[in-house]
């Protein structure tokens, strides 16, 4: 037989049960709140992460695309074909379309400046005759002694994926010279090798300070 207990002891038992009861329905109200923050801040990350990737990828594709129109707009030439007298010019990149040029020689040599379209050449006779005087003035050898260099600015209008660009630049024309003053020279044109991208505005002088260089004493 159970023992009664009193009315005031009995409430005081049923008071601490339901404060244990509110108790334990608090923590897990707060577990659950706490779960809940922590799947917010999962998924915050995960879109975070998601949308960094996505950003990475396109600042790379955007950087190489950059890059990619950067040497597509750079131009290079090299000879094709070393004739003795006329060598055909050809872009490095299959990308760029050559359009027209125009070739600059030393002020000294009196040489107008040559212009081709559609066929980027250089030919002996444009500048032959000013270089033969100027190796006259300057007492070199009537016969040279390797491969002999004649600087030149080359002005180059190309195409790009249908853009157009212009590029300067500073090139050395290699060329052999022999024979005698009585019997007359022959120039003979070996090749092209880059110097050096020039500004426009300084074109002439940078060839003419190269010129002074090469052919010192003229």
């Amino acid at each position: 037989m159970s023992e009664d207990l009193p009315p005031t002891e009995t409430a005081a038992k049923a008071e601490v049960r339901a404060a244990e009861a509110a108790a334990i329905r608090r923590r897990w109200i707060t577990l659950g709140e706490v779960l809940a923050v922590i799947a917010v801040l999962i998924s915050g990350l995960t879109l975070w992460n998601s949308w960094s990737e996505r950003s990475d990828s396109a600042a790379v594709k955007t950087a190489d695309a950059q890059r990619a129109t950067t040497r597509a707009a750079t131009l290079v030439l090299v000879a094709a074909d070393a004739g003795e007298r006329k060598l055909a010019l050809k872009p490095v990149s299959a990308e760029q379309s050559v359009q027209s040029q125009k070739i600059a020689f030393p002020t000294s040599l009196g040489a107008p400046p040559a212009e081709t379209t559609g066929e980027p050449r250089i030919e002996a006779e444009w500048f032959e005759r000013g270089l033969k005087k100027a190796r006259e003035r300057a007492d070199l050898p009537d016969n040279s002694r390797g491969d002999e260099r004649l600087p030149v600015v080359i002005t180059t209008r190309f195409l790009v994926d249908g853009e157009p660009h212009e590029d300067v630049a500073l090139y050395d024309i290699g060329y052999t010279i022999s024979g005698r003053l009585i019997a007359g020279h022959s120039v003979t044109l070996r090749g092209l090798s880059l110097v050096s991208h020039v500004k426009s505005g300084d074109a002439q002088a940078t060839l003419d300070a190269r010129w002074a260089r090469l052919l010192p004493g003229k």
